[in-house]
């Protein structure tokens, strides 16, 4: 009886000891559990602020513009930050105005994703809902590298199969529509074309530069008018002898003589609405004289685009009034399309001009027909 008695008094101590242990057990386990918790969160804390504070964020090294499949324009800027604002008043300043757009043109036509800073360097992406919501909120617009075929081109020393050449397109206000910002942004495009035949000089300075500092303008109805024995191509080799480097404004237009000095399709240029000394067209042609070829070379046409009176003006000129049915031509009546200027350089007839080349086969890789090659060969011109 009394062995039992210790057998039970002993079972349950046991019983006790087992008890307290699991007990501990669940404290420690308890304990770890939160100890884990704590350690997980105070990563969690610290990859957030790492992640806020773009740390160890690569940092852009150019500024890029994409177009995605649905068609939005994802805009990443890298532009240099000066202190004489604050970074607040700046990611202020950038929601009020996308703030304001968005009221007028429909909510997230602008979206700002981010912005951030590193030392003297500011990062801003944008998502525009469109291209028309980048280039009206932007002001800038779009340039392109153009590549093309043209498989039907008469060839020469001035045309190939090959076509390469930057097109650009800005959008402009309603009071940029007049000659003066025409030929303003024509002789900024000019600026840059002396200052890069000084830069070939440097490069090699057997190439003298000869572009003259100022760009001469003239209507095409003026022009004919000077020279009014001439076809239009030898009026343009008689001025461009004159001056050197021209632009020719109302390309398209009908002249005194009911011609027009060159073709414009209807529904591009405005080659209508009066524009120099009371005469019509906002557009034209640049044209340099080229030594080598003894002639005028067009290097790159633009103009002021059709607004929707221009348009229909200029439709009904042609006898055209079906195009107004088409896709373009009734977003631009619905006012839903930006008003703009644009225009083409052709690139490799630019550096044809700066390397005094007589044959556009010595500055592209194209086809050309055999017998070309020959007299080429003969003229000791070096076809790609």
């Amino acid at each position: 009886m009394e062995n039992k008695k210790k057998h039970s008094a002993k079972a349950a101590q046991n019983a006790r000891e087992n008890k307290i242990k699991a007990r501990n057990q669940k404290i420690v386990q308890h304990r770890i559990a939160i100890l884990i918790a704590v350690i997980i969160l105070v990563i969690a804390a610290i990859v957030a602020v790492v992640k806020f504070s773009g740390w160890f964020d690569k940092i852009p090294d150019q500024s890029t513009l994409t177009i995605s499949d649905d068609g939005k324009v994802i805009c990443e800027e890298l532009t240099d930050f000066a202190e004489d604002y604050s970074r607040s008043e700046l990611k202020t300043y950038m929601k009020e105005e996308i703030k304001e757009y968005n009221d007028t043109n429909g909510k997230d036509s602008v979206k700002l994703d981010k912005i951030k800073f590193y030392s003297d360097l500011a990062h801003a992406k944008t998502t525009y809902a469109s291209a028309e919501d980048y280039s009206k909120f932007t002001g800038y617009g779009l340039y392109t590298d153009m590549n093309a075929i043209r498989a039907d081109e008469e060839l020469g020393n001035l045309h190939s199969l090959y076509v390469d050449q930057w097109d650009w397109e800005r959008v402009i206000t309603d009071e940029d529509r007049n000659v003066n910002f025409l030929k303003e942004i024509v002789n900024r495009i000019y600026a840059a074309m002396i200052r890069t035949e000084y830069m070939v000089y440097e490069m090699y300075p057997q190439i003298k530069p000869c572009l003259p500092q100022k760009l001469h303008f003239i209507h095409s109805e003026e022009l004919r008018q000077l020279y009014p024995n001439l076809e239009p191509k030898c009026r343009e080799h008689a001025i461009c002898q004159k001056y050197g480097a021209v632009f020719i404004i109302g390309i398209g237009c009908k002249l005194s003589d009911g011609k027009k000095h060159d073709g414009r399709a209807p529904d591009y240029d405005d080659y209508t609405t009066n524009g120099l000394n009371g005469l019509p067209g906002l557009n034209g042609d640049l044209l340099l004289w080229d030594d080598v070829l003894q002639r005028s070379i067009e290097l790159s046409s633009m103009g002021i685009r059709v607004d929707k009176e221009a348009l229909q003006r200029q439709l009904k000129e042609e006898h055209e009034e079906k195009r107004l049915e088409l896709y373009f031509h009734k977003r631009l009546m619905n006012d839903t399309l930006p008003l703009s200027i644009g225009g083409g350089i052709g690139q490799s007839r630019l550096c044809m001009f700066y390397l005094r080349k007589a044959h556009i086969g010595e500055i592209q890789a194209s086809i050309w027909p055999e017998d070309m090659r020959k007299e080429c060969e003969e003229l000791d011109i070096h076809l790609i």
